[in-house]
């Protein structure tokens, strides 16, 4: 699994609190482990995010992601949006 982020994202993660920032790299750190921990609260997106997937970051922040398989067959991630939850799908 290779994992990539995307320029809005890099944006985003740079804007955000240090707290915010603490708070997703120890989620990160979860989600390379296993993507499907309970804690991370894993799922499908819908609307204009569908074909997207979620964690949760904090009560309130989400990290919205894509996979990809390259030509190799090898499964790319890339995260795309770090936001609250009223801003991401408002």
């Amino acid at each position: 699994m290779q994992i990539k982020f995307a320029k809005k994202f890099k944006k985003q993660y740079e804007k955000a609190s240090i707290k915010i920032k603490d708070a997703f790299d120890k989620r990160f750190e979860l989600f390379k482990g296993n993507p499907y921990k309970p804690i991370l609260n894993h799922h499908q997106l819908i609307g204009k995010y569908s074909g997207k997937r979620s964690i949760n970051i904090t009560g309130d922040w989400r990290a919205i992601y894509s996979e990809q398989i390259d030509v190799k067959g090898d499964k790319i991630i890339i995260f795309e949006t770090l936001g609250t939850h009223s801003k991401l799908y408002k």
